[in-house]
């Protein structure tokens, strides 16, 4: 069935504010299986420059119009079906911009099971509605009496009305342009409504902030939203949408609208007082349930889009986080009775040497500790230790330190890692294949390990929700949330470029145009030919057909190629444009990689042709001149201060150095090295206004904190940013339970609360969110 309808491309052009051409050439690619990252590295000049982040957005927004369109034509071949499909409907059809709309107009017409107006029309009492509907000076009783019909099960003038009843409601809670209107109305102006369950108030207490709790719809904050709904499905809290004051209302506001569409009045006319009751009656149950159901998942749904969000940020901080680099490292999985695992690693993260110590209770066989890890580091020259950061963590950090201060030439560094995931992918298949004869234990050290050296390449092994830099992770929509990670791991590992002959069949799988059967296939053909000596050797790769290797050619580096370009970003369809800049130049091909003073004094104007534009040669000549650059910072690690191992060694005032290991709408979680992350509210991270906390850490930036308050009995941490902040005691919890009672719908009252002195907040805060940091 054909559209009258603005085509897909003109739609994205206009909400995306991108030319025409750009959408459809975007669209033509990714329809022919071009991946996001080859599109947006090495055809700018075909989508106009669109980066990774627009055809993201572009790629998802045009899986939804494709899916509408496709539900559009089910829903037009069901009304004609039914011989309903008049031009004034199929035009509002046509119109219908949301999944939402186009369900709300097909919704008299879908198959639904035999409902109570039905049978009532089926009865013949739709004259009877009909009549009282356009003329309320009848009497319904009178008019009524005229459609008995025992039978038609209709036994006096009561069941005829009340089957009139039935499909005037029935018509109203149908009506589209009606519905449309009562929910915005409900959105823009309800409040959520939260209150406890009878008899759960003590095993919900986590959930305590919402017991009596209330705010305008539309401006719930993600992070409450989704606490409310985790109380809801855990049988704690009610919730209900209401608008304000209507319990004062003699009349329903919602019910003041429904009688106005339809022309309802109470003029004192004879059947005005029944029409009033079928209208109070299609709001409170046709309407009402259905809007509140309707919109709790909308909300849901923005709250959840706002999670996966937050954890998409957080996830490629955390992936592009600087790596110590390809040096030997001593990982060290801390543990207490079980002991702690160790292993060596080389530089490119194999497996070299294990071992099992117990330096802590009960068998405290320190010394002996100390003597194995020296003559580990001694023996494979080891110059990295990585302690992960689990139980026993600072006194294996301490055990660390000693050894370090054994090494007099200062050749050891010490870094505390995040264990976040390490168990998931010691239990993995990916870890069983890669050490099939080794200890699950010390597969989880092999991690620590590896993710010092590289993080990106590690942890791409790992399911990113068992990374722990999310929220709400399990209660998200894992489709959305699934898609939206894996898009953020391909391109972060297609933004930093992997090395063909070192890279995990893992890693490979994230490369763009490839799957894991192929990654499979790239490594078996290195195990059976040795290293690759140029890129065109993937083509000799079983099943890697020339459209895979226009894909993932350009994200692969040979590091001592023949052809010196396969180190680089360049691209090997774009080679034949560096080769000319080196004929025109009289230079050998090599001599130009890294000549910056040359290359920068290149035009890209001069090397352009037909296929490659401006855009395409200047990203030439920019690799050039740094070629194969890694995009990653430099290397930095936090030092925890010593003597500061558990919460109860905190003090107010304290200045300590952490590690962001969160960031959410409300603040920022910081490792500090007492095993419970402390919050920094978004008001107390700068002396200005932050409306977003990402805009000043993200996750993996070492930050000064100052320690604000400290709640041992609830293992809460109130930290602050701002150094020249005084500690208020407590002072604070009070003022945050006054601030948690407040409505958050005044934005001028928000930004107050939020430039205002931050312990407060903070108290708020850390009651919200520490319950789902210790899930």
């Amino acid at each position: 069935m054909s559209h009258a309808l603005t085509p897909i491309a003109e739609r994205l052009a206009g909400e995306l504010e991108v030319r025409i051409g750009q959408i459809e050439a975007t669209i033509a690619l990714l329809d022919e299986g071009a991946t996001v990252p080859f599109i947006s590295r090495y055809r700018k000049e075909v989508t106009g420059g669109l980066d990774d982040g627009q055809l993201r957005s572009l790629e998802s927004r045009l899986r939804y119009l494709r899916e509408l369109d496709e539900r559009r034509d089910t829903v037009l071949a069901a009304i004609e079906e039914q011989g309903k499909l008049d031009e004034a409907l199929q035009a509002q059809i046509m119109a219908a911009e949301t999944k939402q709309r186009l369900e709300d107009l097909y919704l008299p017409y879908r198959k639904k099971r035999r409902t109570k107006a039905q049978i009532a029309r089926e009865a013949g009492l739709e004259p009877l509605a009909d009549a009282l509907l356009n003329d309320p000076t009848l009497d319904p009783e009178d008019t009524a009496q005229a459609y008995v019909d025992a039978e038609q099960g209709i036994g006096e003038p009561k069941a005829a009305l009340d089957g009139a009843k039935q499909i005037l409601m029935e018509r109203f809670s149908e009506n589209a342009e009606l519905v449309g209107r009562l929910r915005e109305r409900m959105w823009q102006e309800g409040e959520l409504v939260a209150t406890v369950i009878a008899g759960r108030e003590s095993d919900g207490a986590r959930f305590a902030d919402y017991f009596d709790h209330r705010e305008p719809l539309a401006k719930v904050p993600s992070h409450r939203a989704m606490a409310m709904f985790r109380g809801r499905h855990e049988g704690v809290l009610g919730l209900a949408l209401r608008l304000p004051d209507e319990e004062e209302a003699s009349v329903h506001p919602m019910e003041v609208e429904i009688a106005r569409v339809f022309g309802i009045r109470d003029a004192g006319r004879a059947a005005d007082r029944w029409l009033k009751e079928v209208v109070r009656w299609a709001w409170r149950v046709k309407l009402y349930t259905h809007l509140e159901t309707e919109l709790l998942g909308q909300l849901r749904e923005r709250a959840e889009s706002e999670a996966i969000a937050v954890f998409a940020h957080n996830l490629k901080d955390l992936l592009l986080a600087a790596p110590a680099g390809s040096r030997v490292t001593l990982g060290l999985d801390p543990g207490l009775r079980t002991g702690v695992k160790v292993v060596v690693v080389d530089g490119t993260g194999r497996l070299l040497d294990t071992a099992t110590i117990y330096p802590h209770a009960p068998k405290n066989q320190w010394r002996a500790s100390l003597e194995t890890l020296a003559q580990l580091c001694r023996r494979h020259e080891v110059s990295l230790i990585a302690v992960g950061n689990g139980t026993a963590s600072r006194e294996t950090d301490r055990l660390a330190a000693e050894l370090v201060a054994q090494f007099d030439d200062r050749t050891l560094t010490r870094v505390m890692v995040s264990e976040a995931g390490a168990s998931v992918y010691s239990a993995s298949e990916t870890a069983a294949r890669e050490f099939p004869e080794l200890d699950v234990t010390l597969r989880g050290a092999v991690s620590i390990a590896r993710r010092l050296q590289d993080p990106l390449a590690e942890l791409v092994k790992i399911d990113p929700k068992s990374i722990g830099v999310g929220q709400y992770q399990h209660d998200v929509s894992q489709l959305q949330l699934a898609r939206a990670l894996d898009g953020v791991v391909e391109d972060c590992v297609n933004g930093v470029g992997v090395d063909l002959n070192t890279a995990s069949s893992a890693l490979l799988t994230r490369v763009a145009g490839l799957n894991e059967s192929l990654a499979e296939n790239i490594v078996a053909w290195r195990d059976a030919n040795g290293t690759f000596a140029n890129r065109r050797q993937l083509l000799e790769v079983s099943r890697l057909g020339p459209k895979t290797f226009e894909q993932c050619a350009g994200f692969l580096r040979i590091n001592g190629s023949d052809n010196p370009l396969d180190g680089s970003a360049v691209h090997p369809e774009a080679y034949p444009v560096v080769e000319r800049i080196a004929r025109e130049n009289g230079r050998q091909l090599g001599s130009l990689v890294g000549d910056e003073a040359f290359l920068g004094s290149l035009d890209a104007r001069h090397y352009t042709d037909e296929r490659f534009g401006v855009p395409t040669v200047s990203d030439i000549l920019g690799e050039l001149r740094k070629p194969g650059r890694d995009p990653r910072p430099a290397f930095r690690f936090a030092r925890f201060q010593e003597g500061v191992e558990k919460v109860s060694d905190l003090a107010s005032g304290m200045v300590l150095e952490g590690v962001i290991t969160n960031v959410t709408h409300f603040g920022a979680f910081v490792d500090i090295g007492v095993h419970q992350d402390g919050l920094v509210h978004i008001s107390a991270l700068s002396h200005r206004f932050v409306e977003d906390p990402r805009s000043v850490v993200k996750a993996g930036d070492i930050v000064q904190v100052k320690v604000m308050s400290v709640d041992l009995a609830r293992q809460r941490i109130a930290l602050s940013m701002r150094l020249d902040d005084t500690p208020d005691g407590g002072r604070a919890n009070d003022q945050g339970r006054r601030e948690s009672k407040r409505s958050s719908g005044n934005d001028s009252r928000q930004q107050r609360k939020r430039e205002a002195p931050a312990q407060g907040a903070m108290a708020e805060a850390l009651k919200k969110a520490g319950a789902d940091r210790r899930r």
